[in-house]
């Protein structure tokens, strides 16, 4: 989720997704390519200004990589949850 009111512009956003889903327009961040998104929480990670919320899901890098190295489901969020 984003929220514009509260986004800079630094384009930080842009520079660390690997989806390429936002871009700067009008000296503020938009979602471009959303479905895009795998929800790997970079651009939430590296908002300066807490614009970027990620819901995350399946698509949570982390709790993929937590899983395969222990070989249990995917799991996001909870006690001593990544996001």
């Amino acid at each position: 989720m984003l929220m514009p009111h509260r986004c800079s512009g630094c384009g930080r956003c842009v520079e660390v997704c690997p989806h390429g889903v936002f871009e700067i327009q009008s000296r503020k961040a938009k979602m471009v390519n959303a479905d895009d998104c795998m929800e790997c929480g970079a651009c939430q990670v590296n908002c300066v200004s807490g614009a970027i919320k990620v819901e995350s899901g399946v698509g949570c890098a982390h709790a993929m990589i937590h899983a395969a190295l222990t070989g249990k489901e995917v799991s996001c969020g909870g006690p001593g949850g990544c996001c």
